[in-house]
């Protein structure tokens, strides 16, 4: 399937590298594609979560629409906050 940014998630980068956080590409698009967790309680937008550190997750926030998955943002959550969840 495939997997596209949005404008905003594109912006997202440079938002969070401002605040000391830097994530690839390569690895948003990793949680995407083998998530430990995928967080269905705000449908039809979907969360999938993936360890980034020992103290930090990674969660993505996307839709599936035509067989393309959107990512439309991404963020860093503690451990702590989110839980061990299992998909």
């Amino acid at each position: 399937m495939e997997i596209v940014f949005t404008k905003h998630a594109q912006e997202k980068f440079g938002i969070l590298r401002r605040h000391g956080f830097r994530i690839s590409e390569r690895k948003v698009r990793k949680t995407m594609e083998m998530p430990e967790y995928i967080d269905r309680s705000r449908a039809p937008l979907l969360i999938a979560q993936a360890e980034f550190d020992s103290t930090r997750v990674v969660r993505v926030v996307y839709k599936e629409e035509f067989g393309v998955k959107k990512i439309i943002t991404f963020y860093p959550g503690r451990k702590q906050q989110y839980g061990k969840r299992q998909k």
